[in-house]
């Protein structure tokens, strides 16, 4: 029995062997399930290795720490940097009033971007308002600047004399200097960061409001409901998801934006989260600005964790179903024109009032005297003349603009390459092994870049490449450095467009070309990418669109050899030079609104050819 018994016994353990060994081998022999784990592997030392690294550098010796610690070593384990932000007698000015200030200005401009761009959703997509599609194309143009240059036209204009150096448009036209609440601090920085980030509100709920049966608001008509109340009992609850999203989307962007509370707050000392984290570094407390970072990216996972149970709590938000369907649209009677007036003027403020009034800054031979006789090209062509400021040079003949511009387009497009490659290749991993666990893992992994506010993404790249890093060398002030970071964070853009691309491709098309002996390169060159070349080249361009006008993501980063235009629009505006801060910024917005017509064009091209 025993000795019969063996045979089988090792028989069976060559038959489970040479099983394991076969799935072993399938598994191998698929491209994208080894591609997705390198890939995997690669995002995570990129996204979650740097988290990690911030965490420990709050908990390190730094080496300027040892003017407080001065029988510490840097790299020894402490706890000083909590203590002197959480708990110290500083604690006030490095970390609650701008933690403060930040929740003020970000849930205030929040409440101000929902309301603003859910109002232009449902003007644009539920009623009759004249001209939707061009009002359409009008509301998405702020989302197409910085958002910083709203800020710069407000201080062009609202400009007082109680900061320093000239006043602005207001005071020469009417001849009183704005008090300091409406120049500087959370007022403005409230309304220039709403007048830009309500895009993400219209977006997302316009794309849900036209799935809401009419039929539902015409019984609350019958039942004797206002149209207010129609909307805020019946329409508001069904599009709470998109709202959610909306809220949380802008929420982050807002809270980690430094462009615009730079330029409006640190004058007058009105510091947020971001401007102190800058503050911080500037002044070589590095371990209190990786510690506040740190804060930043937990406030924004709280921000997603606590919308999600909010949301998570009504499980049903159907709107469409297999009954019968209806979107009518809702008259507006004698109100279509007046409504239609108010955009076009809320338009006008967000959009053609800054760019015109910065235009004008960058004609004056001397700030402040906005009179026909102090016009100028000089700032443009040079040729001098009486009155023109010497120190602030041509853009033809500025080094400091001409290399800046070439740096951010030589960056955009390094970028936008990079992404592109790999938001494919996240894409294929993704789709051809929907439902495993590295299609899971990568997408929420590929994700994460989008929820780290800019500038403490910034912060946790500095405290990981600051010093070599494994066979990685120090990558601090090289410009390779800016484009591996603005590769990461605009990943999650190239990645969406990957995925939704390589959904549409049917698997039968590789599957067949598989049969037929062609490797999986040659599929890749000759039929996947060719069809899902629109949508990639959509992400491509996304990404180099927002690079172009970045600021808060790398200003912690530039050196004077690797500045960008956006760096040295922010360096001129300290130096108080606002004609050429006004060259600097037309240059970058025409660039950007440049870089939009041809992704328009191309994206209409590419329908046109599918056709």
């Amino acid at each position: 029995m025993t000795s019969s018994a063996a045979p089988v016994q090792t028989s069976s353990r060559i038959s489970s062997a040479g099983a394991v060994a076969g799935r072993l081998w399938h598994f191998l022999t698929q491209p994208e399930r080894l591609l997705g784990i390198l890939l995997a592997l690669v995002l995570g030392g990129l996204v979650l290795v740097p988290l990690f690294e911030l965490i420990r550098e709050t908990l390190t010796v730094q080496p300027y720490d040892r003017a407080y610690l001065p029988k510490a070593q840097p790299g020894e384990f402490t706890l000083f940097h909590y203590e002197r932000v959480f708990a110290g007698r500083l604690s006030w000015a490095i970390f609650y009033k701008p933690f403060f200030n930040s929740l003020v200005t970000a849930f205030a401009a929040t409440i101000i971007c929902l309301a603003v761009g859910a109002g232009f959703a449902w003007l644009i997509v539920r009623t009759n308002i004249p001209f939707r599609n061009f009002l359409h194309t009008l509301v998405m143009i702020p989302y197409m600047l910085p958002s910083w240059v709203m800020a710069l036209a407000w201080i062009t204009f609202f400009k007082n004399d109680r900061i320093g150096g000239a006043s602005g448009a207001f005071a020469y036209f009417f001849g009183v200097q704005p008090p300091d609440w409406i120049a500087y601090g959370p007022i403005p920085i409230i309304i220039c960061l709403s007048l830009h980030y309500y895009v993400y509100a219209y977006l997302s709920v316009s794309s849900s409001i036209t799935s809401v049966d009419s039929q539902l608001e015409e019984a609350g008509a019958m039942a004797g409901l206002s149209r207010l109340k129609q909307f805020l009992w019946i329409t508001a609850p069904l599009l709470l998801p998109a709202i959610g999203s909306a809220v949380v989307m802008t929420f982050i962007r807002v809270v980690g934006s430094f462009g615009t509370p730079a330029v409006l707050g640190m004058p007058v000392r009105y510091y947020v989260l971001p401007t102190q984290i800058y503050a911080a570094m500037g002044t070589r407390n590095a371990g209190d600005g990786f510690l506040l970072a740190l804060v930043l990216v937990v406030l924004a996972c709280l921000f997603i964790f606590i919308n999600q149970r909010l949301i998570g709590v009504r499980k049903s938000f159907v709107t469409l179903s297999g009954k019968g369907f209806r979107s009518k649209e809702i008259d507006l009677g004698s109100w279509r024109w007046p409504l239609f007036i108010l955009v076009m003027l809320l338009m006008a403020a967000a959009v053609a009032f800054p760019l015109v009034l910065l235009i004008l800054q960058s004609l004056i031979k001397t700030a402040g005297n906005y009179s026909l006789g102090n016009l100028t090209l000089h700032y443009w062509i040079g040729g001098g003349g009486e009155g023109v400021d010497q120190l602030q040079a041509a853009l033809v003949d500025n080094g400091n603009i001409l290399d800046a511009t070439w740096n951010s387009l030589k960056l955009a497009f390094l970028t936008a390459m990079t992404t592109g490659i790999f938001g494919f290749l996240i894409g294929y991993v993704v789709v051809r092994t929907r439902g495993s666990l590295t299609s899971r893992a990568l997408e929420m992994v590929a994700f994460l870049p989008y929820i780290f506010p800019a500038l403490a993404f910034g912060a946790i790249y500095i405290g990981m490449f600051a010093r070599p890093f494994g066979p990685v060398p120090a990558l601090y002030g090289t410009f390779a450095l800016l484009v591996l970071i603005c590769s990461v964070k605009t990943l999650p853009f190239t990645s969406r467009t990957g995925i939704a691309a390589l959904l549409q491709i049917d698997k039968s098309l590789e599957e067949a070309a598989r049969v037929q002996g062609i490797g999986w390169i040659r599929r890749m060159i000759r039929i996947i990418v060719p069809i899902a070349a629109g949508g990639l080249l959509s992400g491509m361009l996304l990404s180099f669109i927002s690079i172009m006008r970045e600021l808060s993501l790398i200003i912690l980063l530039v050196t004077p050899s690797t500045n960008v235009l956006a760096g040295v629009i922010y360096n001129y505006q300290n130096q108080d030079m606002p004609q050429l801060v006004g060259v600097a910024t037309v240059l970058l917005v025409a660039i950007v609104i440049a870089v939009n017509l041809v992704v328009r064009a191309l994206s209409t091209k590419t329908r046109v050819g599918a056709v």
